[in-house]
């Protein structure tokens, strides 16, 4: 029996300065703040025990906010004590998360945006499929590094009928 496709709930990024993060997140791509930057400090509370479980013993404390895209996909932001870039921002061989992507039909727009706010566009517009469909894409970085890409039309639309073939 095949499963049930399951609904995404959210992701986490590690940025080096929260409340830079948030201000790029919700001026720029327009995700709505949820919770405000917040310290956790390990301890016995609840969360401080839930932080201990995932990042072990000696963590210390950590800054964390809370964001939501306008379809209710969660971007959780960590600022972590001695959190630093690493050497390739884009190490696409290692394991892992290596982008994400958002959605708009302005694309063009959004990116100078970004490009403006100190992001940078990592490669031309391309169109998916220039005689088929108008669909257009860019990877791009926030002001941290971190990468992901803009996709002009829903994931499902740029990739049904074949894609590839």
């Amino acid at each position: 029996m095949t499963p049930t496709p399951r609904t995404f709930s959210h992701i986490g990024l590690s940025v080096p300065d929260l409340d830079r993060a948030v201000a790029f997140y919700r001026d720029v791509l327009g995700f709505y703040v949820i919770m405000e930057p917040t310290q956790i400090t390990e301890d016995d509370s609840d969360i401080g025990q839930m932080c201990s479980d995932v990042f072990g013993e000696g963590w210390g404390k950590i800054r964390i906010a809370h964001l939501a895209t306008a379809d209710r996909i969660g971007f959780e932001l960590f600022e972590f004590e001695g959190h630093h870039a690493p050497d390739n921002n884009l190490d696409y061989r290692q394991h892992g998360m290596f982008h994400f992507a958002i959605q708009d039909p302005n694309l063009e727009d959004l990116l100078a945006k970004i490009v403006a706010a100190g992001g940078k566009q990592r490669m031309p517009v391309r169109e998916y499929f220039p005689d088929e469909k108008p669909y257009r894409m860019v990877y791009v970085e926030d002001p941290f590094g971190i990468v992901f890409e803009l996709y002009s039309h829903s994931y499902e639309l740029t990739y049904s009928g074949g894609a590839y073939t």
